[in-house]
């Protein structure tokens, strides 16, 4: 009984969070691990540096008190400001000291070799990541602080390029050798992402009124949508190589507008396809979860079937719409890169070139801004759900 009593008296801090045990599990492996990576050149394997090799001294001392306070932060119940706090310091640390790292650790006068964060870099992010994103989750935070936080993020990375903190690190060193087609890749990236997008938009939404209509119809549209949904992404882009070789040799003026067998616009109908299921089946779902009563009363009111519909059901669904939307935006900018294999353009030119090359700091110039962008879509579509709903 007397242990029994000790336990309930034991401060609630001082005892263990189940997810920070895994989280500190995970950050204790990236200790372990290397946390920059030494290399003669970009293709060759790297030599493994610690924390106290790249930060010699009291800065690596202090980085790795830091890290050991933010284990035990995750490690125990202390208050969600506190883990917070130690979390967002800690990530913040990490970015900006790993391009000390990479100053300290290359070789003077050398353009060949590089310097590139190592798995216990990353092992590192992953879990003060986590644990920063239990913290936002338990304590609920609104709509606009969420976008808040994300446009503050945004603000650092961007310090950090401008004032060349990262520049010693290889993925910099890749992108100063390619900044102009990089450029030019994010914007055919962001056009097949948003346009295939929009024309899903465009088609899905009335597709899925029409299906809400028609019971009859609705059956076997999904079913389609759903045979469409499990093709492997390459096996379809591969699939509309004929077709749309085909219309641009037949049909006159196709192929002077873009359309081809390899290219963008088969890359944009792939994804198209890829878009329309989850945007036609959100938007019957939300069209069948408008109130009964609601559509009574406009009916009572005197409201035409097309008015009911634009006026009282389709905006009543619309938070279930836009959810089926930021679900397609996530996936479709991640399913953009394998366009690169039929000459589609985007991000995954760099990674594909990067696999080729077995030059992975290539593979991540095109995988870092990839994921970046799907983050920063989730965050303001599920703010923008969250405020309209």
């Amino acid at each position: 009984m007397t242990d029994v009593t000790n336990l309930r008296d034991r401060p609630a801090w001082l005892t263990l969070d189940k997810l920070g045990v895994l989280i500190a599990l995970i950050a204790v492996a990236g200790l372990a691990l290397p946390f920059a990576l030494l290399k003669a050149n970009r293709i060759v394997p790297g030599e493994a540096r610690g924390i106290l090799d790249g930060l010699p001294g009291g800065p690596g001392f202090l980085f790795l008190a830091l890290l050991i306070a933010c284990i035990l932060a995750a490690l125990l119940r202390v208050p969600n400001l506190v883990k917070l706090g130690a979390s967002a310091t800690a990530l913040l640390a990490l970015f900006l000291l790993i391009g000390v790292a990479a100053s300290n650790l290359m070789p003077p006068e050398n353009n060949y070799a590089r310097v590139s964060p190592s798995s216990g870099f990353w092992l590192l992010v992953f879990a003060n990541s986590l644990m920063l994103a239990d913290v936002l989750t338990r304590l609920r935070l609104g709509p606009w602080i969420r976008i808040g936080i994300l446009l503050g993020v945004c603000v650092v990375v961007t310090l950090l390029l401008w004032s060349g903190s990262w520049n010693d690190l290889s993925i910099l060193q890749e992108y100063a050798t390619r900044s102009r087609a990089f450029w030019q890749e994010a914007r055919t990236h962001i056009l097949l992402t948003f346009g295939s997008v929009a024309a899903a938009i465009l088609v899905g939404i009335p597709m899925g009124v029409l299906c809400y209509r028609r019971k009859a119809l609705r059956a076997a549209v999904l079913n389609v949508l759903n045979i469409v949904q499990t093709i492997p992404s390459i096996a379809l882009f591969g699939l509309l190589i004929a077709p749309m070789a085909w219309i641009a040799a037949t049909i006159p003026g196709a192929s002077a507008i873009g359309i081809s067998g390899i290219g963008t616009a088969p890359a944009l109908v792939a994804l198209f396809a890829y878009s329309l299921l989850p945007v036609v089946s959100n938007t019957v779902v939300g069209l069948l979860g408008v109130s009964a009563a609601a559509v009574d009363a406009a009916r009572g009111m005197g409201m035409t079937r097309r008015q009911r519909m634009l006026g009282v059901e389709l905006p009543l669904a619309f938070p279930v719409i836009l959810t089926g939307i930021r679900i397609v935006l996530v996936q479709n900018i991640g399913l953009a890169t394998i366009a690169a294999l039929i000459g589609g353009g985007g991000f995954g030119v760099f990674v594909f070139q990067g696999i080729g090359q077995t030059a992975m700091d290539l593979v991540l110039l095109g995988a870092v801004p990839t994921v970046a962008l799907a983050f920063a879509a989730a965050v303001v579509l599920d703010a923008v759900v969250e405020m309209i709903s």
